[in-house]
């Protein structure tokens, strides 16, 4: 077993310490040390979006981020998109425009939506469906998502 690494960053707005392992993708570290379970293990090699977060507000995977390297970082996951009193306006749009089935894809498609609108508030729709396709679902269709995008650029 190798020796654990103490790391220091900030995650969802908080500063936050934890120890990992070198070899520990950020991904293993989020849902397994630090019980942040919304980023979703898909496919562990980077093709399906499961397990997106941001970090220093740019878009990855955090199955390709190993957890030490986000030391002095900032990561905003899932549970940090939306604020203490209500929905960030794109998770309210999921829920109105039923853009979700059974849901493990869907805290991948709000973050890489809410980093789309960072960039570029009043996206087009070939500019959502560009900015989404290293997103995978296999349950809708993406119509719903997209539309759910579009509504919360409004």
């Amino acid at each position: 077993m190798a020796k654990k690494v103490h790391v220091e960053c900030r995650i969802n707005g908080r500063d936050t310490e934890f120890l990992c392992e070198p070899r520990q993708s950020l991904l293993e570290v989020l849902r397994d040390e630090l019980r942040l379970t919304g980023s979703k293990e898909g496919c562990n090699n980077g093709n399906c979006g499961a397990c997106n977060v941001l970090l220093d507000g740019r878009l990855v995977n955090s199955c390709l981020v190993l957890g030490v390297e986000v030391q002095g970082r900032s990561v905003t996951t899932i549970e940090g998109i939306a604020g203490p009193q209500a929905l960030h306006p794109l998770q309210q749009q999921f829920l109105e425009q039923a853009a979700l089935q059974c849901g493990v894809c869907t805290p991948g498609f709000i973050v890489a939506a809410k980093a789309l609108l960072d960039r570029k508030p009043k996206p087009t729709e070939q500019d959502v469906r560009h900015w989404l396709a290293g997103n995978l679902c296999r349950c809708t269709g993406y119509d719903k998502i997209v539309r759910a995008v579009l509504e919360a650029a409004k």
